[in-house]
């Protein structure tokens, strides 16, 4: 069943690689930079994302998709948060303090504590996964190298939540999974074959769920 995804456009980052990686996966998509948009038949949405936790925040209130990405997420939607995508689920950031975020889940974004590594974290890195047999990591292996660029990410309170970590002078949340969604610290759109894998499970999994088939995150 082909299902309508869309891409959040808070006005940054890099919406077109991904946009081009759904491509190659014979896949199009549309931007949603309102409330209307979202509301036009979108059936699972995609948070991809570089940018300042503040002005990403403040471009989502503009736009009046704050109350929409929330009810969006807790109506248990299909949803891929990535890189910025996945910090703003959380109640806030060491990187704009002050500046709420949409509160989806609780914890802070914290920066990056590397000693005597460079910061940001960029390049190739091991995404350790608690649960490999979850079938949005199907095909990745139990620690897919996969492709970081980030000085911070998020801790979440839940522990349950977390789905895989990685070491970067500490041990940090790359990702989290719910029952609807996940969201990621890493860029499936530069993590070459293994990133389009990811994005074709969660297409897959959203389109299931369209169909009414159980798609829930192991416990």
């Amino acid at each position: 069943m082909s299902i309508k995804i869309g891409v959040i456009d808070y006005g940054a980052g890099n919406l077109q690689s991904v946009r081009n990686a759904l491509r190659a996966l014979g896949r199009e998509s549309v931007l949603v930079a309102d409330a209307a948009s979202m509301d036009d038949g979108v059936d699972a949405l995609i948070f991809p994302g570089v940018g300042a936790f503040g002005d990403t925040m403040s471009t989502l209130r503009e736009r009046g998709l704050v109350e929409p990405l929330r009810a969006w997420i807790r109506a248990g939607r299909p949803f891929l948060g990535i890189c910025i995508g996945y910090q703003v689920l959380f109640e806030g950031s060491e990187e704009s303090p002050g500046v709420e975020g949409l509160g989806v889940f609780s914890g802070q974004v914290v920066r990056l504590r590397a000693p005597g590594l460079k910061i940001p974290h960029m390049g190739w890195n091991e995404a350790r996964l608690r649960h490999p047999a979850d079938p949005l990591w199907d095909g990745l292996g139990a620690a897919p190298h996969v492709y970081f660029v980030h000085s911070y990410h998020p801790q979440p309170v839940d522990d349950a939540l977390i789905a895989a970590t990685t070491e970067y002078g500490t041990s940090f949340a790359s990702a989290i999974r719910w029952s609807s969604g996940a969201a990621v610290q890493f860029h499936p759109e530069k993590s070459q074959e293994l990133g389009l894998r990811l994005l074709a499970n969660f297409l897959h999994l959203a389109e299931a769920q369209s169909t009414g088939a159980d798609v829930s995150a192991p416990a």
